[in-house]
């Protein structure tokens, strides 16, 4: 056993049981493990939480990074969507990267916002929209998988008309560029 292993099977505790349905106590029985053997790897179960949520980024930690030939409005989509690919990826995703910091992540970010500020976006701007972004997305994911776990559609009047995730993801993500747009100078 190692902290990879303990990862990967927290990862696919995640995936079966939810994110409460994750404890010391289930991770160190699927590992056929004591639970105190896994304060070696990690202390508390937030360092523990920690890990599982930076290893669950993976997938859009390794997304290529913007070039200076690339438009800033079809990275920024892109880079969301990926973002949102990502958590969508695990059960509880974005309640498992809300309040996590992307502390491993500084250079790629860093790389991200120099990127934005050279093709004309203002930093204090690029940042907010960076910000914005990100919050944006971890809200829609978080309501698009409570309702999957909710577990059918919900009872609404006939009036009111059942929101598709990916489509209202997609409107509100334009209305961020859109808004970003008129800030930014030409190349």
């Amino acid at each position: 056993m190692n902290r990879e292993t303990v990862i990967a099977e927290a990862l696919d505790l995640l995936d079966e049981a939810g994110l409460d349905g994750v404890s010391t106590r289930q991770l160190a029985k699927r590992l056929g493990v004591e639970q105190p053997s896994l304060y070696w790897y990690f202390r508390t179960k937030k360092d523990l939480l920690a890990a599982m949520a930076q290893a669950a980024m993976e997938p859009h930690a390794h997304e290529p990074l913007p070039t200076p030939e690339d438009d800033w409005r079809a990275w920024f989509l892109e880079n969301t969507r990926s973002f949102r690919r990502t958590l969508l990826a695990r059960r509880d995703g974005a309640r498992l990267h809300a309040g996590s910091t992307p502390t491993a992540d500084l250079d790629r970010i860093r790389h991200k916002m120099a990127f934005l500020v050279d093709s004309g976006v203002p930093e204090r701007d690029a940042q907010m929209a960076m910000l914005t972004a990100g919050r944006f997305t971890v809200g829609s994911v978080l309501e698009e998988q409570a309702a999957a776990g909710s577990g059918g559609e919900p009872d609404l009047p006939a009036d009111v008309p059942l929101i598709d995730p990916e489509a209202a993801f997609e409107a509100g993500l334009s209305l961020i560029v859109d808004g970003l747009t008129p800030r930014a100078t030409a190349r």
